[in-house]
């Protein structure tokens, strides 16, 4: 395979990602009253995450038992056809067609406090810089076939850490409040990035990979349950689409820096631009003031 057909691939996977997330999303939030919207959200990433857990072992003790990649990701597809199965058990919540009529798709829709949250949600996507880098990181520690074994297990474990605080992180967001976890969150990611900047063992490898779990735990929960207590009820798979929209774009930009950075000036500076990234997403974090629908 080609890097043009990995690009174009891959961009075919997002967009599934983006037609699919905002709908799940709106359909999560509407299920969920605002006081238990965290945990709902909460729940989701946990049994995703599990899902990852499982996917990932699997594919190492493939690839242990001699299969190629080309084999793993058949198997992969197959399965993925599975999650059509308990899709069609899925009750929508169908409204007024009048109310949706009147909708127009502009950000003048959004409220103010949206506004805000989906600019500082875009400074965090630009520093959240894809998973692999972590993965090509963790490489530079192993030779031989451990350098794609150990990589991984590590996810494996990132994801486990994922999975454990998903819930837990979402009921501290029902009780606490969704902007002072996804600070914490955000700030976290901050000493994750220079600890990935500095790391010198694989030991502390493993502890960043569970400190990077617990990231994604605080963060990707919250701040899909933000976006919603943020949007009214009868716009809120617009304001999903938007919020989906302008962090995809930003993921972009962040993997395109990223990728240069990696190649012209190494690890290290790579992780410091997510570092930097981050603390400039939550200092406006603390800055943002109007959080009303």
């Amino acid at each position: 395979m080609i890097w043009q057909q990995v690009f174009i691939l891959r961009g075919l996977e997002r967009c599934g990602k983006g037609i699919r997330s905002a709908p799940r999303d709106a359909i999560i939030a509407d299920s969920a009253t605002k006081e238990s919207r965290g945990m709902g959200f909460g729940i989701l990433r946990a049994m995703d995450s599990t899902g990852a857990v499982i996917g990932s072992a699997l594919a190492y003790l493939l690839w242990r038992a001699g299969l190629d990649f080309r084999m793993i990701f058949l198997i992969a597809a197959l399965l993925a056809v599975l999650s059509f199965i308990p899709l069609l058990k899925v009750k929508d919540i169908i409204r007024d067609p009048q109310v949706g009529l009147t909708l127009r798709l502009s950000l003048s829709s959004l409220s103010p406090g949206m506004k805000q949250f989906m600019i500082i949600a875009s400074l965090f996507a630009l520093a959240n810089i894809s998973y692999m880098f972590f993965i090509l990181r963790a490489q530079q520690f192993f030779s031989g076939s451990m350098a794609t074994g150990a990589p991984l297990l590590l996810y494996i474990l990132f994801n486990v850490f994922y999975a454990c605080f998903a819930v837990p992180s979402g009921i501290i967001s029902d009780r606490m409040g969704r902007k002072n976890v996804l600070t914490a969150g955000y700030a976290l990611f901050v000493v994750v990035c220079i600890g990935f900047a500095a790391v010198s063992s694989w030991p502390g490898l493993a502890a960043l990979f569970m400190l990077y779990g617990l990231v994604f735990a605080m963060v990707d929960g919250a701040q899909s349950a933000f976006v919603s207590d943020l949007s009214r009820s009868e716009a809120r798979g617009s304001a999903l689409g938007f919020y989906y929209g302008a962090v995809g774009f930003a993921s972009i930009f962040s993997g395109v820096i990223a990728g240069l950075l990696w190649q012209s000036h190494g690890a290290q500076i790579t992780f410091i631009f997510g570092a930097f990234a981050a603390t400039v997403a939550t200092i406006g974090l603390l800055g943002m003031r109007n959080v009303e629908a």
